[in-house]
């Protein structure tokens, strides 16, 4: 049984979905946030799942040497990034190399790369007229959104779509279905 850390920043739903889920190859062992009183820390608190938060904010010194370090004490061996809005550096990529995973709102290599986040990507997607969009769940590398794909849904865009309504297709329907999946199979190939 693989122990998963989940990094989060805010609401908390992909880490819902994941808990939801009910994986078998893997636990969620520790949930980090990288905001205090993220609504994500309660969900955890609720499923019996030992917190931490580690701000970003005001944070002095190298704070990705620092989340390894936490997940070093904890013995993690999968890291989950799920909404968790700190892009991490090189030497904790190289760390947990292949054992890191990202969902993205868009099927990569579609509204992805440094500054593509959150409302960000469903608000281009509308601006550029794609009638398809959909997440994808992929390994974390110093590229940002440029590992190797593990997942990709793909989720209709419908007339009248707002950043917000499509936003929350895209979880829906997408990224609550494919990140646990995702996350299972990772856990049994390790």
């Amino acid at each position: 049984m693989k122990k998963i850390a989940v990094l989060v920043s805010g609401g908390g739903t992909n880490l819902q979905a994941l808990i939801d889920y009910k994986l078998t190859s893997g636990e969620i062992a520790l949930v980090v946030s990288s905001k205090e009183g993220a609504y994500a820390l309660t969900r955890a608190e609720k499923a019996g799942i030992k917190t931490v938060t580690l701000p970003r904010k005001g944070f002095i010194g190298n704070y990705s040497e620092k989340l390894a370090q936490i997940l070093s004490e904890n013995n993690i061996d999968v890291v989950v990034l799920a909404g968790f809005m700190t892009v991490l550096d090189d030497s904790f990529c190289k760390a947990y190399k292949g054992r890191i995973v990202n969902v993205h709102p868009s099927l990569i290599p579609s509204f992805c790369g440094v500054g593509y986040y959150g409302l960000r990507v469903h608000e281009e997607a509308l601006k550029r007229g794609v009638k398809i969009t959909g997440a994808t769940v992929h390994i974390v590398t110093s590229e940002c959104d440029g590992g190797p794909i593990l997942a990709q849904k793909a989720v209709e865009v419908k007339a009248g779509d707002t950043p917000e309504t499509l936003q929350r297709r895209v979880m829906e329907e997408a990224e609550w279905v494919i990140l646990p999946e995702a996350v299972e199979k990772l856990c049994e190939d390790l």
